[in-house]
């Protein structure tokens, strides 16, 4: 690692001194900090792209080289976002932090680990108060986090050069390509590194890997996330602009003339507009162009040939929409219709539409009604069509494109780190969305202080997590903490494991719902 250390005075009253670690890198000097939670230094806020203020619906551009050392002190920049109901974030948010273990060196680079944060591509960020990577870093690998565009600014999805679509992940691609330059100079291994994502940093992951881009990393950990998922992907759609700039009073037929107003428009008013027509946007399809990252709906690719001897750890929580109708009142299912809501997606004929309602309806919930009783079958239908049975499909595309290696997990686990336990006060048994990550990162959310029930389950994930990023494999040998090895998926089996506190492995698991969904593809999707 090009280091050097960095002697600072910490203040006059003390006169202490502190090391501060500097890196030389292609982009410069970046002088980063000493962790105070552990044995590692923090590069907070690196810039590895920066937005055309001209066009900020457009593809972003790599940084400049730095004239000046680079304080990397900072990772509070993100995205522009609502949260809890106020618009934040800038667009000069396109920065990475990098997290690098004391024992990291030229002569012993450390496989790297690059998270990819989800949000619905609408929110989230890479920042610590997010994603902490105090219980990572411990296991001898670094972590990256990084920030991309949401929102109309990161996947509006026009007919026009200047707005192709899937800047977010555009952004990400460069984020990916600054690592692959320059992570050695910190002590990794370009030649290992893992892309992590969850929801839709998983759709992202997976996106990458069916795109035209180059292949920026080694392995992939997909959570609670697939391409074949209807709901994150879009299509180039013109009416975007228009609907918006309305929303801002501005009224036109003519999406440029709107988009160039949308342009002058203060970026938390472009966001905070979107959010109240329910613009929603995500992965699309883009025209055959210079700079497309995908021109193909990427769930009707036959194969990713980038996935071929590749590594792919991926799964599902037990209960993924929990979270969504749990502490819903009575009158919340009595006026909605799941199953309708999900068909009305596809562009059926009268026919094809009443005949899959009826059998999808009565495989969930018999002959009774949709009520507050009915309530844990809607949580597995939604759980099945937005998240357990695109993942299965994913991991069948993969094996058929020729992965290395092939991992599968259920995600069971209830504890008092479970996000939505704290988040939404789901007082029940069961693993929801996003869950497993208070088990794997450090978030203000959750208390500092873990119990030991909780304590087993984050070393056993981080564990996993880590010796995967490592070695490809989850569990290379058996230990105390992890007595049971991990099969792989075969052609013949979809082998998994169980992951709670006493776990196991297995077969096809809910197969009878997955084999339900392939007739119901087959019989009225194709």
């Amino acid at each position: 690692m090009k280091l050097a250390w960095c002697l600072m005075i910490l203040g006059s009253v003390q006169g202490q001194l502190r090391l501060d670690p500097l890196v030389d890198t292609s982009q410069g000097l970046i002088k980063g900090l000493k962790a105070d939670d552990g044995d590692y230094s923090m590069f907070l806020g690196i810039p590895f792209a920066r937005v055309d203020e001209e066009n900020p619906f457009g593809a972003a551009e790599p940084y400049p080289k730095f004239e000046q050392i680079f304080e990397a002190y900072d990772d509070s920049r993100i995205c522009p976002q609502i949260q809890s109901s106020e618009v934040t974030g800038t667009l000069d948010c396109l920065r990475l932090n990098v997290f690098v273990p004391n024992e990291a060196s030229t002569r012993n680079k450390l496989p790297v680990l690059v998270w990819i944060h989800g949000g619905g591509f609408t929110e989230g960020s890479g920042t610590r108060t997010t994603s902490g990577p105090k219980f990572l870093i411990r296991h001898d690998v670094i972590v990256v986090t990084i920030n991309y565009r949401l929102g109309p600014y990161g996947f509006m999805c026009l007919d026009d050069p200047e707005v192709q679509g899937n800047q977010g992940l555009k952004d990400q691609t460069l984020a990916l390509r600054w690592i692959k330059e320059n992570i050695e100079y910190f002590g990794g291994d370009a030649n290992k590194i893992t892309a992590y994502g969850e929801s839709a940093g998983s759709i992202s992951v997976e996106s990458h890997i069916a795109s035209k881009n180059e292949n920026l990393f080694n392995q992939a950990i997909l959570s609670s996330g697939s391409i074949y998922g209807r709901g994150l992907l879009s299509e180039i759609d013109n009416s975007t602009p228009l609907k918006i700039s309305k929303q801002l009073g501005y009224e036109t037929d003519d999406a440029k003339l709107a988009l160039e107003f949308l342009k002058r428009t203060d970026v938390k008013l472009v966001i905070a507009a979107a959010d109240e027509i329910g613009i929603r946007l995500g992965v699309c399809v883009e025209n055959e162009s210079e700079g497309a990252f995908l021109t193909e709906h990427p769930s009707r690719i036959s194969t990713l040939p980038k996935a071929r001897n590749m590594a792919i750890l991926s799964g599902y929580n037990a209960y993924e929409t929990l979270g969504m109708y749990y502490n819903q009142p009575a009158e919340y299912f009595s006026n909605t219709d799941p199953f309708k809501d999900y068909l009305d997606q596809f562009d059926l004929d009268h026919d094809k539409y009443n005949a899959a309602y009826k059998a999808i309806r009565r495989f969930y919930i018999g002959d009774y009604p949709i009520s507050i009783n009915m309530k844990w079958q809607i949580i597995k239908f939604t759980s099945d069509v937005t998240f357990n049975h695109p993942t299965v499909k994913s991991i069948k595309r993969f094996h058929e494109s020729g992965v290395k290696n092939q991992y599968f997990y259920i995600f069971a686990y209830t504890g008092e780190r479970n996000i939505l336990n704290v988040k939404e006060n789901i007082k029940t048994w069961g693993a929801a969305h996003a869950d497993e990550l208070g088990y794997i990162f450090d978030l203000d959310i959750l208390d500092k202080d873990v119990n030991e029930k909780d304590q087993v389950i984050l070393d056993r994930m981080t564990s996993y997590w880590t010796n995967f990023v490592k070695y490809g494999n989850p569990t290379p040998k058996e230990t105390e903490l992890l007595p049971i090895v991990w099969p792989t998926v075969t052609e013949d089996s979809l082998n998994y494991l169980h992951i709670n506190r006493n776990e196991y492995t297995g077969a096809a698991p809910n197969n009878k719902r997955h084999v339900f969904w392939e007739v119901i593809e087959e019989l009225y999707f194709k």
